[in-house]
This record gives structure tokens, C-alpha cells and sequence, in this order.
């Protein structure tokens, strides 16, 4: 099973090390548009392997910058439980100050 440090540790192996964090987020960005495309298509496999990728990419940004993305993850649930939030009508919606 993969983990945050196992994911970057290859990643450094194969690409090197990272110049800039932000250089890892631009790539998501690339990634994320690969998404939406293979999300428009349908199709899940495609979809699955770009999310895939991303996720990969948020693992070695966590990794640089020495952050445990699943303990983010749990503490950002926490506040978002605790928050009051306005449904958009599509499955998306904003927290409400």
C-alpha cells in the first residue's frame, strides 16, 4: 500500500527533486485540467488515473513542505462540520461567514 512518503520518495527518484513547491501545484493544474476533460468524456478510468495523479502530486507538495495531508484533511473536516454552508443547486456551495 502507498503511502505520502513512499509516493515522494519515488517521485524524487524519478524526477528529482522538487526546485519550488509551487511548481508541484502548477503541475496539479495541468492534472486537474486533464480531469475535467476525462470527467466530460466519462470516462471512469481516465477520470480515476487523473485523480489519481493529482492526488500524487498533492502527496509529494505535503511531503516537501511537511505537512501530513491526512491529518490536514481531518483537522479541515473538523471545520467544515463546524461551519454553516449554502448549497449552490449543483453539488458544490460555499461556507457562510
Amino acid at each position: 500500500m502507498e503511502t505520502q512518503a513512499t509516493i515522494s520518495t519515488w517521485a524524487e527518484e524519478t524526477f528529482g527533486p522538487v526546485a519550488a513547491p509551487e511548481r508541484l501545484a502548477e503541475r496539479a493544474m495541468l492534472e486537474l485540467e486533464e480531469l475535467r476533460a476525462a470527467l466530460s468524456c466519462g470516462s471512469k478510468e481516465d477520470a480515476a488515473h487523473e485523480m489519481a495523479d493529482i492526488l500524487i502530486l498533492l502527496y509529494r507538495a505535503a511531503e516537501e513542505t511537511g505537512i501530513d495531508l491526512h491529518r490536514a484533511v481531518n483537522e479541515k473536516m473538523a471545520i467544515n462540520r463546524a461551519r454553516k454552508w449554502r448549497a449552490a443547486g449543483d453539488g458544490t456551495g460555499s461556507h457562510v461567514a
